[in-house]
């Protein structure tokens, strides 16, 4: 693909990486499901699995070119991180509201941003930084306004710590995504982050897998589906974007999560949330500087 005109295109990484969050919003409702009836390993492996099956067809379409060493190593490397995030988020899950946990894992924006300027060498600046604690403030004004309103959980200690130790794989893992999209297409990447994913958690299968039952399947099924379109559109945006341009929109998980209460569960909208949305919102749109976005040849 020949480069294009980048201010004709420069909110377009913007706009997937919003879109791909939705999807990873609508997993993880599936995933509290499966991980609450399989355990949280099981219902990993087994949604990483059915990922790396969903996406092979287009990975083949695409003429499956092998990768190069390079590629290998950063597909290795982020199929493990990969890993581990998903299962100590899930662990956290099934012992936290889903509201509670993503607002703690967004810690991780903030540690991506510092493992970008030491592993990528990308300049933070002051604006990306200001653009984070922004949207940091305005999850933790969701949160306060939020408190008191979950039944706590006898476990919740342990699924703090859970939460807390994923968001520090995730911002790794953020990182990496970047030097991935770089290098490989997006079902490339899709493909063998379920994959190796999945051969990793296959070590403690003897021991601790579970067989879904028939209910188990269909949120394995939807939050694989979810996973990969996700995994796609975010390889797709962090190839054309900085990581410090971007990472402030994870934040808007937060808002995907109230919206999908709202709809399915009939949650009120408080006058928090709506503050703390203006303040992500804002957080965002300050991160998106028009002329920072890159054009690849992806």
């Amino acid at each position: 693909m020949s480069h294009t005109d980048p201010h004709r295109h420069s909110l377009a990484p913007f706009v997937a990486i919003a879109v791909s969050i939705a999807f990873y919003s609508v997993m993880d409702g599936a995933m509290k499901f499966a991980s609450l009836a399989l355990g949280a390993y099981s219902a990993t492996f087994w949604r990483n699995a059915l990922g790396a099956a969903i996406v092979l067809p287009m990975w083949l379409r695409e003429g499956a070119h092998r990768p190069g060493w390079p590629q290998i190593k950063l597909h290795l490397m982020r199929g493990t991180v990969s890993a581990g995030v998903a299962t100590t988020f899930f662990y956290g899950l099934i012992r936290l509201p889903l509201a509670e946990a993503i607002a703690i894992s967004f810690i991780a924006p903030l540690i991506a941003l510092f493992l970008a300027a030491l592993l990528l060498k990308e300049k933070v600046g002051k604006q990306a930084i200001g653009a984070s604690v922004l949207g940091l403030v305005g999850v933790l004004v969701i949160a306060v306004g939020r408190t008191g309103e979950a039944n706590a959980h006898p476990e919740a200690s342990l699924g703090v710590a859970a939460v807390l130790v994923s968001a520090c794989l995730y911002a790794w893992n953020l990182v990496l995504q970047r030097q991935q999209a770089l290098l490989s297409k997006p079902a490339e990447v899709a493909l063998f982050q379920s994959l190796v994913a999945a051969l990793v958690l296959s070590f403690a299968a003897p021991w601790l897998l579970v067989m879904p039952d028939a209910e188990s399947w269909i949120s394995l099924g939807v939050s694989a589906l979810m996973a990969v379109i996700a995994l796609m559109l975010g390889s797709w945006a962090y190839g054309r974007a900085e990581t410090q341009a971007l990472v402030p929109f994870e934040y808007t998980a937060f808002l995907w999560a109230a919206l999908f209460g709202w709809i399915a569960f009939g949650e009120k909208v408080t006058l928090p949330t709506v503050l703390g949305a203006v303040l992500i919102v804002a957080g965002c749109w300050i991160a998106a500087p028009r002329k920072r976005t890159e054009q690849t040849a992806l």
